[in-house]
Order: structure tokens, then sequence, then C-alpha cells
């Protein structure tokens, strides 16, 4: 069933500008299309349709970073039909627009969101150890609780917990709605050619399902892992997660240079 799945995301990936239908890709993964829907669900957290939207903005992302491509011509690539859809599409999955996006990143100044405030809504907290993979060194290290499987604007909340590398870290997150969420973490690293993006390699992690009632902490320990293909990509304009020097990766067992 892995394989299946694995051929839907290879599929995916490789005719994401086209029209794709959920029949189409339950056929590239030799399944029924309702057993698997669910089959594909289980394995990402989300839905075949979802998954495809969101490499499609993933897409665009990277087009926006290694090309000079206008928008119009990136929204087309990506499978849009109209740039007014793609546009908003993008902004709401990444928090930003296109435009602003291709400004931001070539100048870092992507910050952490400020998550809109209702007040007739009751507010908890979460908070838990987060903790590395054995042998990774000292990270920055993302986390937020999302409303979905996938990593998109906008966060309920969030926060940049520094992790050592021989022993979790705690983090905490403030003011989270009353709710059911899903708590990510994420630590990402660029490549150094000309589309960083393409060669990022990335520690994510969740915790699904944690229920935030109002007045009370809720307990959620986060371990992050080496990302897999069925890992939905991370959508959301994320803040510099370079390892400050004070936290210089080192693996265990080693002393900073």
């Amino acid at each position: 069933m892995d394989n299946a799945v694995e051929r839907a995301i290879e599929c995916i990936k490789e005719r994401y500008s086209e029209p794709l239908s959920l029949t189409q890709i339950a056929e590239s993964a030799l399944l029924s299309r309702f057993y698997f829907a669910r089959l594909f669900r289980e394995a990402t957290g989300i839905t075949p349709g979802r998954f495809l939207a969101a490499i499609r903005i993933d897409q665009a992302k990277r087009l926006l970073l290694s090309t000079s491509m206008s928008i119009t011509d990136i929204s087309s690539a990506v499978g849009y039909n109209s740039l007014g859809s793609f546009t908003n599409y993008f902004t709401t999955s990444v928090g930003v627009s296109p435009g602003q996006f291709r400004r931001l990143s070539r100048t870092g100044g992507f910050g952490l969101p400020s998550p809109p405030r209702d007040p007739r809504t009751g507010f908890g907290a979460i908070a838990g150890p987060v903790s590395l993979p054995e042998g990774h060194g000292n990270a920055r290290v993302y986390v937020g609780a999302f409303s979905t499987g996938i990593i998109q604007h906008p966060p309920a909340a969030a926060v940049i917990a520094d992790v050592s590398s021989d022993r979790p870290s705690c983090y905490f997150l403030p003011e989270v709605p009353e709710g059911t969420w899903c708590v990510h973490a994420v630590e990402l690293a660029d490549g150094a050619g000309p589309d960083p993006l393409a060669e990022r390699t990335s520690l994510v992690g969740r915790h699904n399902s944690v229920t935030v009632t109002a007045d009370t902490v809720t307990s959620a320990a986060v371990r992050l892992r080496r990302g897999q293909p069925a890992d939905p990509p991370i959508l959301l304009a994320l803040p510099n997660l370079e390892t400050p020097p004070s936290l210089a990766a080192t693996a265990p067992g080693q002393s900073p240079s």
C-alpha cells in the first residue's frame, strides 16, 4: 500500500500542471477511487486534491525564487487557468502574495505571523518537548498549531524554539483558540545552488488531534524526523531558521568549531 501512495505522489509531482482528477490519480496507484482516497489520507494526513494543490503552490514558490518568470506565466505553469485564483490561493496558503514572496525572499524579511484573534473565543495553550533525531546538530525549530495536516497560513499560534542536539527542548504556544489542532514542527536548511528550495533538506514532526480548552495548558510532545515523500509541502512563508552562532550545529560527542 505504501508503494501505491508513492506512485500516486510521483504522478502528482510529474503532472501537477495538468487538470488531474481523483480518478486519474487513483489509476496511477492501481486502486479504486474510493479506496485510494481513504488510503492516501491515512498516509499523508490530507486528501489527494489538497496534496495536488499544495504541490502546485510549492512549485510556484520554487519558480518565484529560481527564475525571472512573470507571475502570470508561473500561474499557468503550475496548472492555473486564472491568475486571480492562483494569486488568492497562493496568498491564503503562503501568507503573502506571490510578488511579496519573491521580494521578501531576497531580503529574508519573513517574520512570525500574527494570527487573528476573536474576542468571543476562549484561549488555552499547548506546550511540550520537541526533540531532534539522533546524531543531528543543534537546530532552530519552528513550532505552530494548524487546523490541517499542511503547514500553511494562518497558524493559530507559533514560536521558534532553539533545540539542543543532545536533549529535548520545551516549546510553549500561548493563546491557542479552543478547538482541535495539529502541532507541526519543522527545521529547514536550504542548499547553496541556484534553486535553494530544490536542495532543501528538512526535519518535520507533528502531533495530531491536540484538543485545547480555555485556560488550560495541553501537553503535546513532538519528535522531528527526516522528511519523506508522503509529507505535504511546507507552504507557509517561514522566518529565518538559520542556527545562530551560539548554537552552532555539532554532532553529539563533537566540540563546536
